[in-house]
């Protein structure tokens, strides 16, 4: 087993992985005292070769390991892949392509929702990994040889599970499916941390347009701050407080200074200030360019009724079709699909749609029924419905 920590030995590593179709890869990093990822790892494996790299030695330079990325001759095979193309994408500006992920993969295959590294080796290969060193500190050096062995264990297991993966979906059929989930994967807009968009990842119900605003405004200066001084949002303001400054929108520093989830003295920062512009920004702004709100009415009973009856199918066709439920519809498109009349959900189109979003139209219509049939649910024509 040896550690890479020269530029030139990591150059000859990339050349070698780029003569074969495949290269597992996967990274060790921390992310608990910045906003950005402090990449502390690599490890890459291909058919006969196996590789770590140290991106902490001094003096090595990432480039080969980065063109390899970027190869189109070479598929990079992930587990998991959105945080490791997250930290190839901050410090390269580039996507893995080809890439293929195997947890994604594994969920087009019938292995489960979101399946683990450890599960899916165990169910492919029958091996059971051991984990003691997964939280341990991957900035500090000199690196164990424990550390070591398990880091690399990430890429060769994952070596062996992606030719069964990828023999398993060509034998289906569903390799399109795979390119269909790959697509947010592949995007770069899915790693831009735009800061005018950090309030969508925020779980507060707000009661109108205008706290919306406000709330998009604050989110936003957090999310500046936090990525200038490269520490997490919490770092900056909890977001707790953050959901106390939208719901009271104080516009002086005075008001500010009232709120319980700000800590004494907070009101005379620099900060502060900073804060109640965000919040006068946000009062100030037209409601016409904030998204609408979710009404957040409960549903009709009937409506509650076909969700059930929804999720019921839902299930019966993904058992059916082997395949992981939330794949094809999650609560929100079930909501849609009860609700609206036309809805534009991903369920509706392409390969869910042949099998389930008709079923779902048939349903709707009062063409199709639910029963059971040797314990299975399983959905059936209702005779002499219309067609």
């Amino acid at each position: 087993m040896r550690l890479i920590t020269t530029t030139s030995d990591l150059a000859r590593a990339c050349t070698e992985l780029a003569r074969h179709p495949f290269a597992a890869v996967d990274t060790e990093f921390i992310r608990e005292q910045t906003f950005w990822p402090k990449l502390c790892l690599i490890q890459m494996a291909g058919p006969g070769v196996e590789v770590l790299v140290d991106p902490l030695a001094p003096g090595l330079d990432l480039k080969p390991f980065y063109e390899l990325m970027a190869d189109t001759g070479v598929v990079k095979v992930f587990h998991a892949a959105r945080q490791d193309v997250e930290i190839v994408w901050n410090q390269a500006r580039t996507i893995p392509a080809p890439m293929f992920d195997t947890q994604v993969a594994a969920m087009v295959c019938g292995f489960g929702e979101s399946v683990s590294y450890v599960n899916l080796v165990k169910q492919v290969l029958g091996r059971d990994l051991d984990k003691t060193s997964r939280f341990t500190d991957w900035s500090r050096r000199p690196l164990s040889q424990n550390q070591l062995a398990y880091a690399l264990g990430d890429v060769t297991h994952l070596r062996d599970v992606y030719p069964k993966i990828k023999a398993e979906l060509e034998s289906t059929g569903r390799t399109n499916w795979l390119d269909e989930e790959m697509a947010d994967l592949i995007d770069p807009a899915t790693y831009r941390a735009d800061p005018e968009h950090a309030w969508q990842r925020l779980k507060l119900r707000v009661k109108n347009r205008k706290a919306l605003a406000v709330l998009m405004e604050v989110a936003a200066w957090r999310e500046r701050a936090a990525q200038a001084q490269d520490v997490p949002r919490n770092r900056v303001l909890r977001d707790e407080a953050l959901y106390d400054i939208v719901s009271h929108a104080p516009t002086t520093t005075d008001k500010l200074a009232e709120l319980r989830t700000l800590s004494e003295g907070f009101s005379r920062s620099a900060r502060a200030k900073e804060i109640i512009d965000a919040v006068q920004k946000g009062l100030a702004r037209d409601p016409r360019t904030v998204p609408p709100l979710r009404s957040g009415v409960p549903l009709p009973a009937d409506k509650v009724a076909l969700v059930d009856l929804l999720r019921v199918l839902l299930k019966a066709c993904a058992a059916r079709n082997k395949v992981a439920p939330r794949l094809i519809a999650d609560g929100d498109d079930l909501e849609r699909l009860a609700t609206e009349a036309q809805p534009d959900v991903p369920a509706m189109r392409g390969w869910r749609f042949d099998l389930f979003g008709a079923q779902v139209e048939q349903l709707k219509r009062g063409e199709l029924a639910l029963r059971i049939e040797k314990g299975e649910v399983v959905a059936v024509p209702i005779a002499g419905a219309k067609a």
